[in-house]
């Protein structure tokens, strides 16, 4: 089956289609949640990612229109997209979720806290500072 071909109209089914696979939400997590803006910067990540899954990954964002780049080669930067910030409430409810299940998440309690007690209050400020840091 082609990527591009639908297993169903499900609408978990055309998320998992979209994304791919894993790493294609850890490069969205380094854009709305790291400094990491280049081929180098993902591929120097904690997970290890290989060069290959890494450039597939990158196009495949950008054919999907979550990802946009600028600029030419390694030093070409990323960034997100419209699209690709209307993932920002399902990223955030991600990050919550494994909080609350996993003992030893390397998200800051402070960030677990904002999401628990001032979730909208969070995502304004988050959504507004990536839309002046991505030009949106």
């Amino acid at each position: 089956m082609k990527r591009t071909e639908r297993r169903s109209d499900c609408p978990i089914n055309f998320a998992l289609q979209t994304f791919g696979d894993a790493w294609s939400l850890l490069i969205i997590r380094d854009l709305m949640f790291t400094d990491r803006r280049t081929y180098t910067d993902f591929l120097n990540a904690e997970e290890g990612m290989a060069t290959n899954i890494l450039a597939a990954r990158l196009e495949w964002l950008q054919a999907s229109g979550l990802v946009r780049r600028g600029g030419e080669g390694r030093g070409a930067e990323y960034g997100l997209t419209e699209k690709g910030l209307d993932l920002l409430p399902a990223m955030l409810d991600l990050i919550a979720w494994s909080g609350k299940y996993d003992r030893r998440t390397g998200a800051p309690r402070a960030f677990l806290a904002r999401i628990r007690g001032d979730r909208a209050g969070l995502l304004a400020e988050l959504r507004q500072n990536l839309r002046q840091e991505y030009d949106l």
